[in-house]
């Protein structure tokens, strides 16, 4: 597959993680605080898809591991807000069983697939751990925040949600300069920017005994 339609469903991705983060971001600058609208769920799990296609073709495990963590803890926080009930039954089927069944297909289809992913030349050991940890901590704030929002039982995007958005992002944007990656980097840049925001909008509201 050429190169600028792998490039062209990551920025496409890239594209749908930012315009969550921008909607976030504009609705929480009106009321003064973090809030999460419903929108930035659904296009979390539009845009998580994308990417995990994209990290296959771009045979990098790091960015296939992290959409895959993720993935259902998108779908869970429709749930949690009442929107999943919502999307049409077949297209919820579509949604749980397709990135399920790629992931069966490709590695189970042929051996050689994940021998490509963990021994690309153009990904040294190094390079691959720090995109792995990378991808694992900007991941857990999202198992961060599920279990916050299971134990407040309303979909809630708390500090420490923000915190580890802050330091993942910043060690995905390294990767992605020693990876070459045009698409991490686009998207990561734009994401520092509005994490930061959200951890002072978090702090000015605690100061002022505000909710998170």
């Amino acid at each position: 597959m050429s190169h600028w339609l792998i490039y062209s469903v990551g920025f496409i991705a890239q594209l749908l993680f930012s315009s969550r983060l921008v909607i976030q971001w504009i609705a929480s600058e009106k009321q003064q605080k973090v809030i999460t609208p419903t929108t930035f769920w659904t296009l979390s799990l539009v845009a998580s898809f994308l990417l995990f296609i994209y990290g296959y073709l771009r045979q990098d495990f790091a960015i296939m591991l992290g959409q895959a963590l993720t993935y259902f803890i998108y779908i869970r926080n429709l749930q949690l807000q009442g929107e999943w009930r919502k999307i049409p039954g077949f297209v919820q089927w579509i949604l749980l069983l397709v990135p399920s069944l790629i992931v069966v297909y490709y590695f189970n289809n042929n051996k050689i697939d994940v021998n490509i992913l963990f021994k690309n030349e153009d990904i040294p050991l190094w390079l691959l751990v720090l995109g792995i940890v990378s991808q694992v901590i900007f991941t857990f704030r999202f198992v961060y925040q599920w279990l916050y929002s299971e134990h407040k039982k309303v979909s809630a995007l708390p500090f420490g949600f923000w915190l580890l958005s802050l330091v993942g992002a910043l060690l995905i944007l390294t990767y992605a300069i020693f990876r070459k990656d045009p698409v991490l980097f686009v998207g990561h840049g734009l994401g520092t920017m509005i994490y930061t925001r959200n951890l002072f909008l978090i702090h000015k509201n605690n100061a002022k005994g505000s909710p998170i």
